[in-house]
């Protein structure tokens, strides 16, 4: 079986949140590969939360020209020379979203040929995995936080995530002090732990988007909480201060959605700067790299989880590995997903039950992709 075609469909996908008696609406960038075979099986990858344009045109440009004529079920082999063709001297970047999409292709063509699901080749642990809810986005003010809470818990979650800090950082210049984003953070916190009860675990994200100092501060204000995970405390998820942090307050670490590289994830295992590592399949170069980083997690006795959303693609690393844990059904994400995609699984009760149909199990509308593929680019603002 040999590629025979590689293509890159770049889309930035409008979603809307229900808001109290209104709604918000926004878009999230997402970008679709498609790899074809003389053999006519056709799989389907994809990677988000970045510049869809030059993903596509990565894909399309560079990358294609490099994989026609490959055997798709060889996936180390080209896993290796997309790396270092898209890698040089241990950059990462966009790259390891584009290998990404291409990998989940791949794997996708690999379940499709052997006839098994993608979750049974990495090794079936478990058919089913319990998932988190991320629900509770900066647009919602605390009242509509509290009853967004409450919502979830109905619909049968018991693990719900809310984003803290706010993109501080990057907007410090509006003026916008960071101390008065935490405390406002410590009230949101309060409010959808009084509105939920003490059984349901709570986890926070602040999406790097704290210095070390407001960190901690904000740690220790919310440790009364019983807070599960605090996830990218610091800018970067800059080692030292996150060991710095870790030693100081008693909310478990969690960070490494955004990584690239392996090697990142073993300076934070040896540096034991983290409870809990977090490479993304979208975006950590796919189900190859990601099997790699569950391997290190395992020698240090790290917990392994998803964070940075796509369910649907990271259920079949936590349910193939044994490993594998908690995966994150991020509220706007999935209904990206929905728009592009169709026979995505539901959760019940907070879990997510794997499919038995070769490869991820789920294909592209062409319909609907073809018609989302006419709406304009994102420009740089597709990461919500």
């Amino acid at each position: 079986m040999k590629i025979v075609r590689v293509s890159a469909t770049p889309l930035n996908l409008p979603v809307t949140v229900p808001l109290g008696s209104g709604s918000k609406t926004t878009s999230l960038s997402v970008c679709i590969v498609s790899i074809e075979t003389d053999t006519g099986l056709v799989g389907t990858g994809m990677t988000a939360i970045t510049e869809e344009e030059v993903i596509g045109s990565i894909v399309n440009d560079i990358a294609a020209h490099h994989l026609v004529g490959m055997d798709p079920m060889r996936h180390e082999q080209i896993w290796e020379r997309l790396y270092w063709l898209l890698t040089p001297r241990g950059q990462s970047g966009y790259a390891s979203h584009a290998i990404a999409a291409i990998d989940l292709a791949l794997w996708d063509i690999k379940g499709q040929a052997l006839g098994e699901p993608c979750w049974r080749l990495l090794g079936g642990a478990r058919a089913e995995v319990p998932v988190y809810a991320t629900f509770g986005f900066a647009f919602f003010d605390r009242d509509e936080l509290a009853a967004a809470a409450r919502d979830w818990v109905d619909r049968g979650f018991s693990r719900l995530k809310m984003t803290v800090g706010h993109h501080a950082l990057q907007r410090r210049d509006e003026p916008r002090p960071l101390d008065q984003v935490i405390a406002e953070d410590l009230q949101r916190i309060r409010a959808v732990r009084e509105a939920v009860g003490p059984e349901v675990q709570i986890y926070i994200d602040a999406n790097c988007s704290l210095d070390y100092f407001h960190a901690l501060t904000l740690a220790k204000k919310v440790e009364p909480y019983d807070i599960s995970f605090f996830e990218e405390p610091v800018s970067q998820n800059d080692i030292p201060n996150l060991v710095k942090l870790r030693a100081k307050t008693s909310i478990p670490l969690a960070a490494g959605q955004n990584e690239g590289l392996a090697s990142r994830f073993r300076d934070l295992l040896v540096a034991q700067a983290v409870d809990v590592v977090q490479p993304n399949a979208c975006i950590t170069g796919g189900f190859t790299q990601c099997t790699r980083i569950a391997g290190m997690a395992a020698a240090f006795n790290t917990r392994l989880a998803n964070g940075g959303a796509w369910p649907h693609h990271n259920m079949h690393l936590h349910a193939g590995l044994a490993n594998g844990s908690l995966v994150e059904y991020h509220s706007v994400a999935v209904q990206c997903c929905e728009l592009v995609f169709d026979d995505l699984p539901k959760p019940e009760h907070g879990v997510l039950r794997l499919p038995e149909t070769p490869g991820l199990g789920f294909k592209p509308n062409p319909e609907r992709l073809a018609e989302l593929a006419r709406r304009p680019g994102s420009r740089g603002a597709g990461k919500a």
